[in-house]
């Protein structure tokens, strides 16, 4: 079997490079497709349910996957800087990829809005990281406007590279499976992701790799989900903070995506969000970021609502590791049991739960 050896490399053929395109890769994508095991059992009628876990990515997101497209194209291009505005995942990404290719990256960040798994990548990867009072939106019209003023390369999914890295995985899902599933559902934020999606399984479609086009279900969390209320949110608020967004770049690409596959967009609250989080962990032994959780709560919000017919194949992208929020996790958990260091006092604890 050959080795991996990044996804420009696997699928060259359907992505804007050459021979010439220096491409610059950290070994992303390839991630794993689970089978749901206990899920697929209580989603009523009974599903046939997958995670594609983008964790599994070299910086712990789904970003890379149109981050190795954008810095390689980037540096094509001579660029000797890149910029982007983030809620987190983008920044440590674009790190990450501009360290490998020798060139500096300045992030700009939401103050106080990050997580902090999130904020010590950019860092550690030796970003100029800019803190600003105001949320990713005002971040993203910053950024815009600099790249307008200086010859720095935008890395944000506004960027076409970076949508065109992000729909391997749509072609990844299909080679896993054979076939394309009836539905796929994705966390919506910045929206690039849905778009990159839909554009990856049209192209695999065209190219005669697969037969049909699944339905595509975007989720956004209650307090911040434009998409839904068709306008703007000012000041969005959820606790799932990589798709705290406002005013999404993609959102006509995001609409297409749910328009011409003839699927949904809906939102879901943070409780839910948080009981599809602590559930992936404890039952089905997935630790993902609470953004990544949303697709699942919106697929469990629609199995209640009798949506899904016995058997759909459907697909739900994961689109970070839950490392990326540790404070999360930890306010969700129960705390450490305190013990003595004594087998008695162990046994004691341990007497009608384990022995």
């Amino acid at each position: 079997m050959e080795p991996w050896h990044g996804l420009i490399h696997h699928y060259r053929g359907f992505l804007p490079v050459s021979d010439k395109t220096p491409v610059v890769t950290l070994g992303e994508g390839n991630t794993p497709l689970i089978r749901a095991s206990r899920l697929n059992r209580e989603l009523h009628p009974g599903v046939d349910l997958y995670f594609k876990y983008e964790g599994s990515n070299p910086s712990g997101s789904f970003k890379d996957r149109g981050m190795t497209c954008a810095i390689s194209k980037a540096v094509e291009e001579g660029a000797r800087a890149v910029i982007c505005a983030s809620t987190g995942n983008t920044s440590a990404s674009a790190a990450a990829y501009a360290a490998k290719a020798g060139i500096s990256t300045v992030v700009l960040i939401p103050e106080g809005q990050i997580a902090l798994g999130k904020l010590a990548q950019a860092m550690i990867h030796g970003a100029l990281v800019l803190q600003i009072r105001g949320n990713f939106d005002r971040a993203l019209n910053i950024v815009k406007d600099i790249v307008a003023r200086h010859p720095i390369a935008l890395v944000n999914s506004i960027n076409p590279f970076r949508i065109e890295g992000q729909k391997t995985a749509a072609f990844e899902i299909c080679d896993q499976l054979g076939i394309a599933p009836l539905y796929h559902a994705l966390p919506v934020g910045n929206a690039g992701n849905i778009t990159a999606y839909w554009k990856g399984y049209r192209e695999y479609n065209e190219a005669g790799r697969i037969s049909t086009l699944p339905k595509m279900l975007g989720f956004q969390a209650a307090g911040a989900a434009p998409l839904v209320t068709g306008r703007p949110v000012e000041s969005p608020e959820t606790i799932a903070s990589a798709i705290r967004i406002g005013n999404p770049a993609s959102w006509k690409g995001a609409l297409a995506a749910r328009d011409e596959s003839g699927g949904v967009i809906e939102s879901v609250t943070d409780e839910e969000i948080i009981e599809a989080y602590t559930y992936l962990a404890s039952k089905e032994g997935i630790f993902c970021e609470p953004a990544s959780a949303a697709s699942v709560a919106g697929v469990i919000k629609l199995s209640r609502r009798n949506f899904f017919s016995k058997g759909d194949g459907i697909v739900c992208t994961l689109t970070g590791g839950g490392l990326k929020d540790p404070d999360i996790a930890i306010r969700m958990s129960k705390d450490p049991v305190r013990v003595e260091a004594d087998v008695s006092a162990v046994e004691e604890l341990l007497r009608g739960c384990c022995i």
